[in-house]
């Protein structure tokens, strides 16, 4: 039986809605499925329409679709998108993202800033209300930024708040802003992965460095402790290099993984077979190989 740390944060009253959530969202694997779907905000409309992307994609119903249709983790959105599409869809287990900035303000213009418009309280009272699958929050700091005490400081009481209530945290950490010269460095990433556990994140989301090996990959997961690492899928990219490269994360410890781009921006029968096969991976330690031939078409996910 899967054994589950449940952190101290964590009151009594609460620890059982804390394990259910966990359970929820990893599937009872302990490795998380997270579909990104906070681009919206972060990306605008690049990531949704334009050349080789689906038309599917041209509608935030497409989040919802593929979610529905395919075996994920979590769906990851703000607030607004869940309030407006969650209704149609009960079956799927959410993650709330508290906040989120635009790509309009380059960062060698300004060190980046991005606040909660959401608290703890609101996705509480909201999944109450809604009655609608919300495992957990979600929050992104930018550390290397001048507001990175600010960042920090929220991201703290935001997993302190969640743990209160039994909901899970998650924090997209990325090295960012004018002081920063390299974001994709594997040894900055493990200090990201340390960041994360020190603020208390069940898992923590981080870019993926550039020319990782097994060395580099065990100081990553090392330095996070409990705390489990996921990596941000990136751009779309050719799907059997895309889970080769999530099996060496996984086979190398890695607790799941975090893929937008490479899932929305197909159509809704691809993207199915390719989150599928993603979960084959992540959640169920398939081979690349295998879970290829899922993406295929040619085998189901059992």
């Amino acid at each position: 039986m899967l054994k589950i740390s449940i952190p101290a944060s964590v009151p009594r009253r609460h620890r059982w809605q804390y394990v259910s959530n966990w359970r929820t969202a990893t599937g009872n694997t302990g490795r998380l499925m997270l579909m990104a779907g906070d681009q919206k905000i972060e990306h605008l409309n690049d990531d949704f329409f334009g050349k080789n992307i689906a038309p599917d994609d041209a509608t935030p119903a497409h989040l919802f679709n593929i979610a529905s249709l395919a075996h994920i983790g979590v769906l990851a959105s703000q607030l607004g998108l869940i309030a407006a599409y969650g209704r149609w869809h009960p079956e799927v287990p959410y993650l709330v993202k508290l906040n989120g900035k635009t790509n309009l303000i380059p960062t060698k213009t300004r060190d980046p800033l991005s606040l909660a418009f959401n608290s703890v309280s609101d996705v509480h009272n909201f999944k109450k209300d809604s009655g609608l699958k919300i495992a957990g929050v979600g929050y992104t700091l930018y550390p290397g930024s001048r507001y990175e005490s600010q960042m920090m400081a929220e991201a703290g009481r935001i997993v302190y708040e969640a743990h209160r209530l039994g909901l899970l945290a998650v924090l997209w950490i990325y090295p960012r802003g004018q002081a920063v010269t390299n974001e994709t460095d594997a040894h900055l990433a493990a200090g990201m992965a340390g960041l994360g556990a020190s603020l208390g994140a069940d898992f923590v989301k981080l870019s993926y460095p550039k020319a990782m090996n097994k060395t580099k990959m065990k100081e990553i997961v090392a330095a996070a402790g409990r705390t489990g690492v996921i990596f941000s899928g990136g751009p779309a990219a050719n799907p059997k290099q895309f889970l080769n490269t999530l099996a060496f994360q996984i086979a190398n410890g890695a607790r799941g993984n975090a893929t937008g781009r490479n899932v929305h921006q197909r159509p809704i029968a691809e993207a199915v077979r390719l989150a599928d096969a993603i979960s084959a991976v992540s959640l169920y330690g398939y081979s690349a190989d295998k879970a290829y031939r899922i993406y295929l078409g040619k085998e189901k996910l059992k």
